[in-house]
């Protein structure tokens, strides 16, 4: 019998929070109803990736905040039932964060925050034992930019390279970024010396002006173009390389969270032909692929709504 291959271990830190999802079946009308549904369903970028790490076999823990509450508490059953590992600080005076999200008729979707007690990890909730054995810590800029939480991201980014674990970075959002403008965002990036950083279109032109200035800050850049595919830079010597990847089209009433599935295939990926001595070219191209096909499950799986029992 040929042994098993190792689980990967991966820690991931941000938000733990409930979405409010408004769906309406048509579009809105102002001043009167409009028929749709209304979800309470599990959110937060980081947790989407640790789940799919999650139910995907990887050895993965979650390090997040939430409040003394039923939200807080229904939450971390959600994750635990996916095979995470929840290291989740319970913060007093503080509710579980909430976004609302607004899912148009044509499935694009935005955003309201209202993250509460998302915000308040701090640097002292980690540990260093958290991070001992990790191959890869996941960050999505969310937890880089603000306080306490940003200095906890950027911890946790100290934390992984002092125990030799690559670090990714997901760009997350271009609002964001640009509100504290784009220096001070590259900057902020760039502090975690990520090894790799993922970005969708809008959230690439948020911290550079072309795709290849992205390797500035990190050295591989992984382009996230929905049906699009993905592209992935790297430097070798002084080239820039540059691999594209095609993904299939699937029709989708709620994108919300593909992107952060994506980063979850990507990453077992990506490990997993790093472990196998895979080239860097195959290796990333694997990544890309199973992002791709993790992004999907995403896509087509219906999303069940929390349950508060």
């Amino acid at each position: 019998m040929p042994e098993p291959k190792p689980r990967p271990r991966v820690v991931v830190i941000g938000d733990l929070v409930v979405d409010v999802v408004l769906a309406p079946a048509t579009e809105l009308l102002i001043g009167t109803d409009v028929l749709g549904r209304v979800m309470l369903r599990q959110g937060g970028s980081a947790t989407t990736t640790a789940r799919w790490l999650g139910r995907s076999g990887a050895r993965v823990s979650l390090i997040a905040a939430v409040g003394r509450d039923a939200e807080g508490r229904a939450l971390v059953r959600t994750i635990r039932a996916d095979g995470v590992t929840p290291h989740v600080a319970r913060i007093t005076g503080r509710p579980t964060g909430r976004v609302g999200v607004f899912v148009s008729p044509g499935g694009e979707r935005s955003f309201v925050q209202d993250r509460g007690a998302a915000l308040h990890l701090a640097p002292e909730h980690l540990r260093d034992e958290w991070f001992a054995s990790a191959e890869l810590v996941h960050i999505p800029t969310y937890s880089l930019l603000d306080q306490p939480l940003g200095d906890a991201g950027k911890r946790a980014a100290e934390l992984a390279h002092s125990a030799g674990a690559l670090v990714t970075v997901d760009l997350s959002s271009a609002g964001p970024l640009l509100a504290i403008g784009r220096q001070a965002a590259i900057e902020v990036v760039r502090g975690t010396q990520p090894d790799l950083l993922f970005a969708a279109g809008t959230e690439a032109r948020a911290l550079a002006d072309s795709d290849e200035a992205l390797l500035d800050i990190a050295p591989i850049a992984v382009l996230k173009r929905g049906p699009g595919g993905a592209t992935i830079l790297y430097r070798e010597g002084t080239a820039v390389l540059r691999i594209e990847v095609a993904a299939k089209a699937v029709p989708a009433t709620d994108t919300t969270g593909a992107g952060d599935a994506f980063d979850a295939g990507f990453i077992l990926g990506w490990l997993a032909a790093r472990r196998d001595g895979e080239s860097t070219a195959a290796g990333l191209r694997r990544g890309a692929v199973l992002g791709h096909r993790m992004a999907t499950r995403q896509l087509l799986r219906p999303r069940e709504e929390l349950a508060f029992g």
